[in-house]
């Protein structure tokens, strides 16, 4: 027996559900549905079903019935059929259903139902304007009776309050909804106060969620009591869920409060800090560390302070007894090492105890203090006038570290690697510590499967990611000018021995190329696959970065190719603005960069298979987007446009268009002939050059051929650029023009373009006579199509043209000079009309 996939008995029982409904067997149908949604919450069978069935039996107050049987005989079946059409996309129950089914839940004690009754009351207020306004008139009777009658009901429920004074519409005017707002949110406080923690979460949602909203209408009923509440939720001993909450509330708060509020936080945490309780300590310090990445000013003004880092020093001796308390201050030491100052203080105050617990402390201390210690040493400036000696000592004890950090990965494959990648982050921006890691093939084959099971740990794969992307990345490119103006601003900041000795030796591009090689090497590749699936922009943008200094070595870019790299690039180089997922613009002009240097050196066929897919045409705009010019504000005279990726992006178009299928070429005529007409004139010979030999190879297709061959004024122009280039100082530039004039002059329209142009016939006899084979193969390939491919009056016009400016003389010049068998049957062919006719 052959047995059904889970999609093929979802749609099996779907039908089943629709037969029972018809024969009114509703319960058996429900059933039936809930198994097919669990099989397939996203077929649209199922769900059409699940409207069909539950629509027909909102008009027999289906969803009422559901309510009086979970509510009256505690039927958790029919509850959770309550629940199940309630999510369900598309349905929404009748007004007076929603209203009367609310009223039911609502007449039973709250701890007589089950947790559906949350899912049900959430859903209704979710859906119903009817339920929404009932809300809202209970609250204006009393809003305190309500809210003790709604908030033991569940999470949820409870929120709803929120979501129901937050709605102008239900509320008859401004100051009757605002005065229900700001007792909902004292009372929420007040609820934070006497709760204890055991539903900490349930008051903090309440009140982060109104603070997120309205903090300006609400920061003036935040006094001392009230702050110092939801400061305790942020101790490192509560859930995260719990702390979460608690520090959006904070920082909603403090943003809003300006002076006051932050005036009140530091004095409130200062307090405890005094305090000889140990809870106090410990809820102080946790509180400062929460808040430091969000309000990094305000907590790095109240940490610097003589007083606060005066008060740490008891709490920091090597006969510190309290665990939890020493904990908290290290979470704290190590969010601080955010900010510059803060770290130099770190550093200053702190790293003889740090040094200390690296060897004495648990494991959680000792992981936390190494963290530190790598973030404070990698931000430490090398000073030219150190001796040798302190700065082998210096190298010595970030080797120790990195060492640490490694065997931590090592020991914990299976356990959380937070605190190990976040201390290698930092570790490795030093160059020889990238070198330590990236010839540890065994290491960096043990980061990479670290990272593939920590792909949902969004804070374990961003360090990890960033570990590479430090590992990989090359020094910026600069001009000679830019050189100059770097040294300068060393002198000028008092560093001229560090100025002369120019960039770390480690940092030079062979070094650079080694890394990124190792880093292919250990197969970084099914990594990165698997972060693209993520929908976290800034893990997808690290990849994008990474992959473009990946492909900076020619000699990696076909294996990139193979293990996927083409069709994961296309996937990040392409523009998704307006959904939740979409990367930033330097991200994707990174993937696109990455994508032109893999097309350059590998043969389309081999990544764009005949039928298949990626298709080749899916190559050409994010090729093009390397084209055009950045916003102007971007610019600037010390930071000139790059022009490397333009130049990179020409040459991968160019190799596109040698495709044999002409859909490439189209393609990129369709989307790129403007900005790469105007490259045609740029000042760069380079982009230039890259430029010409592009539009000579679109000369394969139809629709660049029209380009200069329609017999329009505009192609008449296009026509005189061409020629113009036949006679530029770059040789390989004259050879993509010629090459161009070679293929069009096979067509009339360009050939009569070619004979009005002054000097035009002239330019390309000129090619004839140049020393290069190839400019004259080209020059008399031209020539031949002029005297024996036109037709009519342009044949007589060209022929006479031909012989007018010597074209006899040249041709047999060149006849015989060449020895290539190619130039001599073609300079014959174009001879032999001219001789013919005298």
């Amino acid at each position: 027996m052959v047995h059904s996939t889970g999609e093929e008995r979802a749609v099996h029982l779907t039908r089943e559900a629709i037969e029972l409904a018809d024969a009114g067997h509703r319960e058996a149908a429900s059933r039936n549905l809930r198994e097919a949604l669990s099989l397939a919450p996203e077929n649209p069978n199922v769900k059409a079903a699940i409207i069909k069935i539950q629509q027909e039996e909102n008009n027999s107050h289906y969803l009422l019935d559901l309510c009086r049987r979970y509510t009256s005989g505690k039927d958790e079946s029919a509850g959770k059929d309550a629940a199940l059409y309630l999510r369900t996309d598309g349905l929404k129950p009748p007004e007076e259903v929603a209203l009367e089914s609310v009223k039911l839940i609502l007449a039973q004690e709250p701890y007589s139902l089950s947790s559906l009754q949350d899912d049900i009351i959430s859903g209704l207020v979710r859906q119903n304007a009817s339920v929404r306004q009932y809300f809202s008139d209970q609250l204006r009777v009393s809003v305190t009776t309500f809210f003790d009658e709604i908030y033991d009901r569940g999470d949820g429920a409870a929120v709803c309050l929120d979501t129901v004074v937050l709605d102008h519409a239900v509320w008859p005017s401004e100051d009757t909804r605002l005065h229900c707002e700001c007792e909902l949110f004292q009372l929420f406080i007040a609820k934070l106060m006497e709760s204890g923690h055991d539903l900490d979460g349930r008051s903090l949602k309440g009140i982060a969620r109104l603070l997120a909203v309205d903090a300006v209408k609400l920061q003036h009923l935040v006094d001392d009591e009230g702050l110092d509440v939801i400061l305790s939720s942020l101790d490192i001993r509560l859930p995260l869920e719990v702390r979460s909450q608690a520090t959006l509330a904070t920082v909603k708060y403090l943003e809003t409060s300006k002076e006051t509020g932050q005036d009140r936080f530091s004095r409130l945490l200062s307090t405890k800090v005094t305090n000889a309780r140990n809870d106090d300590h410990i809820v102080a310090f946790s509180a400062l560390a929460a808040v430091f990445p969000v309000v990094p000013d305000v907590a790095a003004s109240l940490f610097l302070s003589d007083s606060f880092i005066s008060s740490l020093t008891p709490f920091t001796s090597r006969n510190m007894k309290s665990r939890k308390v020493e904990t908290a201050i290290l979470e704290l030491l190590n969010t601080a090492c955010i900010n510059q100052a803060c770290r130099d203080a770190v550093s200053k105050h702190f790293s003889d105890w740090l040094s200390h617990l690296l060897t004495n402390g648990n494991d959680q201390s000792s992981e936390l203090a190494a963290v530190i210690l790598a973030k404070v040493r990698a931000s430490e400036k090398e000073n030219p006038t150190t001796s040798n000696g302190k700065v082998h000592e210096e190298d010595s004890r970030t080797a120790e570290l990195v060492n640490r950090f490694k065997e931590q990965i090592l020991k914990h494959k299976d356990e959380s690697i937070s605190n190990a990648i976040e201390g290698l982050a930092y570790s490795s921006v030093k160059p020889a510590v990238k070198e330590q890691l990236a010839k540890d093939s065994a290491f960096l084959k043990d980061l990479i499967k670290g990272l593939k099971a920590s792909i949902a740990d969004t804070s374990v794969l961003y360090g990890g990611l960033m570990i590479i992307l430090n590992l990989t990345q090359f020094l910026p490119a600069m001009t000679e000018e830019q050189k100059k103006i770097s040294q300068l601003k060393s002198y000028a900041d008092a560093s001229g021995a560090a100025a002369r000795a120019g960039p770390h030796p480690l940092e030079d591009d062979q070094h650079v190329i080694a890394r990124c090689n190792a880093v292919v090497q250990a197969g970084v590749m099914p990594l990165f696959i698997e972060c693209s699936k993520s929908s976290l922009p800034s893990a997808q943008g690290l990849v994008s970065k990474i992959l473009l200094s990946l492909s900076r070595d020619r000699k990696s870019r076909g294996t990139l190719a193979q293990q996927g790299a083409v069709k994961l690039l296309l996937g990040l180089g392409t523009a998704r603005q307006g959904t939740s997922g979409s990367i930033s613009n330097e991200a994707m002009q990174s993937a696109s960069h990455a994508l032109a240097r893999i097309l350059i050196s590998v043969n389309p066929s081999l990544v764009f298979p005949s039928s298949g897919f990626p298709q080749i045409t899916s190559a050409v705009r994010p090729l093009t987007s390397l084209l055009t010019t950045p916003e102007v504000g971007t610019l600037t005279a010390e930071q000139p446009r790059d022009l490397l990726p333009v130049f990179e992006s020409l040459l991968a178009l160019t190799n596109l268009a040698s495709y044999p299928d002409p859909s490439a070429a189209e393609a990129i005529v369709r989307h790129a002939w403007t900005v790469v007409e105007d490259l045609l004139l740029s000042n760069s010979p380079m982009i230039q050059r890259a430029s010409c030999e592009l539009v000579c190879n679109l000369m394969t297709c139809e629709p660049g051929v029209a380009k200069f061959a329609d017999g329009s004024k505009r192609a008449a122009q296009r026509l005189h650029i061409l020629l113009a280039l036949t006679d530029t100082d770059d040789m390989e530039t004259r050879r993509a023009a010629g090459g161009a004039l070679a293929m069009l002059t096979e067509f009339d329209a360009a050939i009569a373009g070619i004979l009005d142009r002054p000097r035009g016939v002239e330019l390309l006899l000129g090619l004839c006579k140049e020393d290069d084979e190839g400019l004259v193969h080209r020059g008399v390939a031209c020539i031949r199509n002029l005297t024996c491919m036109a037709t009519g009056d342009i044949s007589t016009r060209a022929k006479e043209m031909v012989e007018k400016y010597g074209g006899i003389d040249i041709l047999t010049s060149v006849l015989k000079k060449t020895s290539n068998p190619a130039v001599l049957q073609t300079g014959v062919e174009a001879l032999k009309p001219l001789v013919e006719s005298k």
